[in-house]
């Protein structure tokens, strides 16, 4: 990295992956009972799935383009997982992997090793990912009967997204 800049830039991008971490685990946490089996149809990945599907994912993604800070990759990408508390875990741990790995590429002007033409475009396509899979996770519970509203959600996902730090 060239200057300072650079470096208020990177930690302003890896705050918003762990802005978009703790969404998700805000999301997990905020399930009614029984939220985890819900699927938006028959033969669709249960929001569970959906959850150990973003773990997988992340993990599979820094072991192709990062392999010096890659982990045990989970041998099922879809595991029906129904202990929250163990998702939760696994997510934070995913996402610590994916920060790593990005912050120190950039931090080394390294490239990414399969796939990204610079490292921050693994965040923003997690970003991506999981912006649609937390869509369609609400969409499951709506089709299930058990509908988030945004009075309960909304302060934890949009609230979070747009909190200013002590940077401002």
């Amino acid at each position: 990295m060239s200057d300072a800049r650079d470096q208020i830039l990177l930690d302003a991008l890896l705050d918003s992956w762990d802005r978009n971490n703790t969404i998700l685990v805000n999301l997990l946490r905020a399930l009614p009972p029984k939220g985890l089996q819900a699927r938006p149809m028959e033969g669709s990945p249960s929001v569970s799935e959906m959850f150990t599907h973003i773990h997988y994912v992340r993990l599979v993604f820094v072991s192709e383009d990062a392999p010096e800070f890659g982990t045990a990759v989970p041998t099922n990408e879809w595991a029906d997982e129904r202990d929250p508390d163990r998702i939760a875990a696994l997510l934070n741990h995913s996402a610590r992997v994916v920060g790593d790995a990005v912050k120190s590429k950039v931090q080394s002007d390294a490239h990414m090793d399969l796939h990204y033409d610079y490292p921050i475009l693994l965040l923003q396509h997690m970003i991506w990912h999981e912006g649609y899979h937390h869509g369609q996770i609400k969409l499951a519970l709506k089709i299930a009967g058990h509908p988030i509203g945004n009075k309960e959600i909304g302060p934890v996902t949009w609230g979070i997204w747009m909190r200013k730090t002590s940077h401002a």
